[in-house]
């Protein structure tokens, strides 16, 4: 049955992609004629997705994920690129010029990824294609028994998921494009956590815990055990044999280098992830050069910060106390949630002052999962879509809490809450008369740009309210100026693990287990953390420049609303909206003489 239905999907996709039966000699016509087609072709890929302002279906598959399914993808890709490039871009309106700039970019992401396989890693050094399963439910309407039969249908397809994801884990292995060992380390944990739950213990069974309404209780006990049965025989099995495979052959096969241009193929690749997750043109040395003049201008404003709190010491002994002094910790996971609370709903009623526009979409507090917190970073956003029957989540680590500082709580609710990434993603999927491409399109020097930008705003609507929280926010910067030194350093310019957590441990006050767990993330991950620091530089230079061509003119929550207006974009088409945006004003000003 599944094979129909893949078969189906390439099929579908491979005529839509053509585009004979849609073409125009109108511009505009044809360039929503292949968003379109694009849509139809990505619905049909992605299980459980589809149009906003319909139900989503509840997905009965996995994602098809085969070798002959990638090559397919990419040949679909391709395919709309070529229509793309056929449309007449010169005679399309200001905003069809954005939306077919915005396509290509879509496009050319996608088709970076194809072009160096990195489909062969489909890991990180926290999760993975193994992980998100486990909390694929946790977005989706149960309304009717049909829809949870849907779930276990999908729950069924699990072992094929899996296998193939193995298989594309097998060719990295024999091309050398792996996972570093080093990773694998603290990565390996996650796959037995999953696979030796029981059924009734595993997080699959989650739907059937509280179901919904419509279904009858008779139905609903029957339901039940027909998911204890397909987890137990079915999904956990295929766990199990999938975390042999990571320890017996994987791990073994695994590279000791952790620089990926170490691997066959591997600076073409860097360079080109710095383009992508920059979304500038420049290169890994310039960026690394870039990251060193932050790392001293950043050190010498957490130097002032230490001489006015009077403490006598070394910046190595300041950085020890902060590290150790109980005050600074929460004693109980639930006070941790709690003060983070307090802060995200402090920062809610101060957003007035700085956005015009608020999303609708509301967010909640939640800890890491336990499944990944051990090897998990600080805190994240998870969002979900706006059907979904919770709203986004804020998840602050509550694993190891004498490592979680409270001095660096309020800028990380920044970061990930609001203004940060939650206001950000929800207002972009909000957006309306859009093509749908664009709705929650994340470049990563937008998106955490934003959130690292957000966290100076706290600043402005005064959530800092002593030198240890200022401190904290300068070392949540420091920590993202060292990435771009310690990104490029290690990927690069051959550094080792020890000099990476040197590099954040002499300038930061992370705690150790932090920046270990940080540095293995760099490692697994090559050229993302580039994104914060890079896209913040811009957010930063725009503003100054808007504030300095408008003088008291400038309006900050005009500013914002501009800024995040279109969704996320990469940053040289936010530049040139910045720019007409500060060239309306000065119009309007001019006009109004």
């Amino acid at each position: 049955m599944l094979k129909k239905i893949f078969k189906r999907v390439a099929i579908a996709g491979a005529f839509m992609a053509g585009g004979a039966v849609y073409a125009s000699d109108d511009p505009a016509e044809a360039l929503q004629s292949l968003f379109a087609d694009e849509r139809a072709y990505y619905y049909a890929e992605n299980p459980g997705t589809g149009p906003r302002g319909k139900p989503r279906p509840v997905a009965d598959r996995m994602p098809a994920g085969s070798l002959d399914d990638e090559r397919r993808r990419e040949a679909a890709n391709k395919a709309f690129m070529k229509r793309l490039g056929k449309i007449d871009r010169a005679k399309l309106s200001d905003e069809g010029k954005l939306n077919y700039d915005m396509f290509r970019y879509m496009l050319e992401s996608r088709l970076t990824a194809a072009k160096h396989r990195t489909w062969r890693m489909p890991l990180y050094s926290d999760s993975g294609f193994h992980t998100y399963p486990t909390r694929m439910w946790q977005s989706v309407n149960f309304k009717t028994a049909d829809d949870y039969r849907a779930y276990i249908r999908r729950l069924q397809d699990m072992p094929r998921f899996l296998e193939e994801n193995i298989t594309h884990l097998r060719t990295g292995m024999k091309d050398g494009f792996t996972m570093p060992k080093v990773v694998l380390d603290g990565l390996l944990p996650t796959f037995g956590a999953i696979a030796d739950k029981t059924a009734e213990e595993s997080s699959f069974l989650g739907p059937f815990k509280a179901m919904a309404s419509g279904v009858s209780v008779e139905e609903q006990d029957v339901l039940r055990q027909e998911a204890l049965r397909v987890i137990g025989e079915e999904v956990l099995p295929a766990y199990k044999r999938l975390a042999q495979f990571m320890e017996a052959e994987y791990y073994v096969a695994a590279r000791d280098a952790i620089g990926v241009s170490e691997v066959p193929g591997g600076r073409a690749y860097y360079e080109d992830m710095v383009r992508y997750y920059t979304t500038v043109d420049i290169s890994a040395e310039e960026v690394h050069q870039i990251g060193l003049r932050e790392v001293a201008r950043i050190r010498g404003a957490m130097e002032k910060i230490i001489e006015e709190v009077g403490f006598e010491g070394s910046f190595a002994d300041f950085l020890k106390f902060l590290r150790s002094d109980p005050q600074f910790y929460a004693k109980t996971e639930k006070e941790l949630l709690m003060f983070a609370s307090y802060l995200a709903k402090k920062v809610d009623g101060r957003l007035p002052s700085l956005f015009g526009k608020l999303p609708r979409q509301p967010y909640g507090v939640e800890p890491v999962p336990a499944v990944l917190a051990p090897n998990y970073t600080t805190g994240r956003y998870s969002g979900a879509p706006l059907d979904a029957p919770r709203g986004g989540e804020y998840w602050v680590n509550t694993y190891a809490l004498d490592k979680r500082p409270l001095y660096t709580l309020p800028a990380l609710t920044l970061h990930e809450a609001v203004p940060g990434h939650h206001l950000q993603i929800a207002l972009s999927k909000e957006l309306e008369n859009v093509p749908e491409f664009r709705l929650g399109l994340y470049p990563h020097a937008f998106g955490e740009g934003w959130g690292l930008y957000s966290e100076r705003l706290g600043e402005e609507i005064g959530l800092y309210e002593t030198p240890y929280e200022r401190f904290g926010r300068l070392t949540y910067e420091m920590w993202r100026a060292c990435r771009l030194v310690i990104d490029t350093g290690i990927h690069m310019k051959g550094w080792t693990r020890q000099q990476a957590i040197d590099l954040l441990a002499n300038n930061s006050a992370l705690s150790m287990h932090n920046i270990r767990t940080e540095v293995d993330r760099y490692i697994s991950w090559p050229g993302q953390a580039l994104a914060y620091k890079m896209g913040e530089l811009k957010l930063v230079e725009l503003r100054e420049k808007a504030t300095a061509a408008l003088g008291d003119k400038f309006d900050v929550r005009g500013f914002h609303d501009r800024v995040l207006s279109a969704g996320g974009i990469p940053l040289y088409i936010l530049e040139s909206r910045i720019d007409s945006w500060v060239q309306s004003q000065l119009n309007e000003e001019n006009n109004g003489r």
